[in-house]
Formats: structure tokens, sequence, C-alpha cells
């Protein structure tokens, strides 16, 4: 058995409170760690220490509790820490889940929180998050520093914009911006003081500078995927109608494994595209989707929605599209079937008075159900060949 599927094997026995002597809660932050102990039984968790969160701090943490009892479980709340803590406690073979963060208390200090996370940790009442292996993170990080390089890009352009606008010059609305001709009249104008002029070449320099960090990214994602254990599933996902390489790299390495959600529908929950509920008696009332989970996977499939506002048809840029990655068949066929129920199913919506928004994602919301089709028939055959042959 490899490392991997013994670390899940122990993640999955962690369910059981009867394996455990003791839960460790522990509230992480930059510089320090608080810990707490619930020890099996009824008794109350008890504060244990503030650590320094170094490697050598957590050894030696680890070391004190096991010289009282163990086995131990770790457990702390998914921060911007990330799973440097994670890979610290795993590597010294001790048990460890990243959490969901439950609802803060009204009174709120370190030593509560690793309170609180060590009780419910031993009532079972955490919810433990998925973690990504070393691949997975590596191309999510780029995936995301691409997201960050567009953002301040965009970012950029506003600000050029509006320093010639307090000029009084404006481009015209009705023509595209930033292609080669509104970058030539951008840097035609001339102002009355040289400062002004030299503000503008800087912006235009940044713009430009942002654009080819883009650019530079995005090839080097083109390069990443084919050496991918799941880029099976990024060029079957690219037979869907609104993805691409971009889009369908970006969705993977956000949810990873897909296939531990069970059916379409706990997926759709977990990006956050359900419809809220209030209930209480007889009455029932259900408002905007609850935005829950991670929302750049969610940003993809609503973007990728939108391109379903168009009548279902099999063009030859999607046909090309499918060839060039070499789709599977089953892809092509879910991708065909998805474009005739989204394009039908966004028209109705849309006549019964629902906002192009609203329309939008519930759109995204069934697309996500075909995207939980192709994914997990993907891999599973990838596994199967993997089994019989050679890796995938």
């Amino acid at each position: 058995m490899d490392k991997d599927s013994q670390r899940q094997e122990r993640e999955t026995s962690a369910t059981s409170p009867l394996l455990y002597a003791g839960y460790v809660g522990m509230d992480v932050h930059k510089n320090s760690i608080a810990v707490a102990v619930a020890w099996d039984g009824r008794e109350k968790p008890k504060f244990f220490d503030t650590i320094e969160n170094t490697p050598q701090a957590v050894a030696s943490m680890v070391g004190r509790l096991n010289d009282i009892a163990s086995p131990l479980l770790f457990c702390y709340e998914a921060s911007p820490c990330g799973f440097a803590l994670y890979k610290t406690l795993t590597a010294m073979d001790a048990v460890c889940q990243v959490v969901v963060p439950p609802r803060h208390m009204r009174i709120k200090t370190d030593p509560r929180d690793a309170l609180r996370l060590a009780g419910m940790l031993r009532a079972g009442e955490l919810t433990s998050v998925w973690i990504p292996d070393q691949e997975q993170e590596a191309i999510r990080d780029l995936c995301r520093c691409r997201a960050d390089f567009r953002a301040q890009g965009q970012n950029v352009r506003q600000q050029l914009n509006a320093f010639v606008l307090r000029h009084g010059h404006h481009w015209p609305s009705r023509k595209k911006r930033w292609t080669r001709k509104h970058f030539e009249w951008l840097e035609a104008i001339r102002f009355a003081f040289e400062a002004q002029n030299q503000v503008r070449d800087e912006y235009v320099a940044a713009v430009r500078l942002s654009d080819s960090r883009v650019l530079a990214v995005d090839r080097k994602l083109r390069d990443l995927v084919a050496q991918w254990s799941w880029a099976p599933a990024v060029y079957g996902l690219m037979a869907l109608r609104g993805f691409d390489h971009l889009s369908s790299i970006t969705l993977l390495s956000e949810l990873g494994d897909i296939s531990r959600f069970e059916s379409p529908t706990r997926l759709m929950g977990y990006l956050g595209l359900v419809p809220s509920v209030y209930s209480s008696g007889e009455k029932r009332r259900t408002g905007g989707v609850t935005q829950a989970g991670n929302q750049h996977a969610r940003r993809v499939l609503v973007e990728s929605a939108w391109s379903y506002r168009f009548p279902a048809r099999q063009t030859a840029y999607l046909t090309e599209k499918a060839e060039e990655v070499q789709a599977s068949a089953h892809a092509q066929a879910v991708a065909w079937k998805a474009q005739q129920r989204l394009c039908e199913r966004y028209q109705k919506l849309l006549q019964s008075g629902k906002s192009q928004k609203v329309v939008c994602v519930a759109v995204a919301r069934e697309l996500t159900g075909f995207v939980w089709d192709i994914v997990c028939h993907e891999m599973s055959r990838c596994n199967r060949v993997e089994e019989q042959t050679s890796p995938c």
C-alpha cells in the first residue's frame, strides 16, 4: 500500500470516536498555535499549551502528548496558513484533519477556539476538508497565480482609463478596447506637462506587462497539463461548450477528486449552487444560492454557463476543439446532451421572467451534473487502463 493510500485509510478511520485516546484541537496562526485536548471520556476539554508555529515546537508538543496517552487525533481549521501543519504532522505519522471552520462564538480567544475544536472533534461534529496532493496543489497555485495577474491587469486598465478620462480623453464606447489601435490612440495623447506623459507611459507599460505575464502562465499550464495525472479529465471537459484548457484545469485543480462526491447533487451543494432554505413549521421559504464551498470553481462554472444562452448546435469550433485534445466518445456525447438540455433550459427560464443572472446560475448548477459525469467516467476509464497495462 502506497503512502497516499495509507493516509486516506488513516483519515477514513478518524471518523470512529473509539480509536483515539485523545482529541487535539489547534487554533493555528502565523506565529503561534493554541493547543487543547479532549481526552476520551466525558471530561471537559482542557487547554494544553500555546506553542510557536515551527516544526520543532510541533514535534515537541506531539511528543509530550504521546507521553500522556496515545493514539491521538489532531485537527485545525482551514485557514490562510494552508496545509503546512498538516504535512508536518503526517510526516510524524500523526493523524490530522483539516476541518471546516465552525461558527464563531461571541466571546472569541485562541484558547477558547482550541477547546471548542477539541470538544467538537471528540463528538464527531466537525467536517474535514479534502487535502490535495503535491501535484494537485502545484497546479492549483499556478491557476490562482494566473487569476491574480489577471485581476492586477484589470485594475491597471481601470486606472489608465480613469486617468485619461480625468483629462478629457475617452475611447468611443462602440469600439473595442485594448486592441492595437486603442494602444496607438493612448500613446498618441499629449498632455500639457511631461510628468503626465510619463504617467500615461507607465500605465501602458504596466498593462502590457500584465498581459505578457498572463500569457506566460497560460503557456506553462498548457505544458504541464500533458504530464498531469488528471489530463484525461481535462480533455474530456473540453468537449463541453464553454470549457477550454484554462477553465478545465482551474476547475479540476480546485475540486480535485470529484468521484468522492457520491452524486452530482452533493457536488452542487459543495459548490454553493443550491438555493438556501428557511423552514419553520408550515412555513418554507427558499432564497438565493448558498455560495458555500470553493468560489474559484463556482466562478468557472458560472462563466461557462453563459455560453448556453445561444441555440444548441455542433459548431466547427467545438468539433475541432474536441478532436484536437482527442476527447473520448463518451465525453462528446455528454457534451451534446448538455447543449441540448441547457440551451433549452436557459431560454425557458428566461421566458418565464427570470433575470439573466439567476438563469445563468441555474444553468451552472445543472452543468455541474454533466461535469461530474464526464470526470468520473474519464478517471475510472483511465484507472482501468492503468491496472491492465501501463499508467494512463
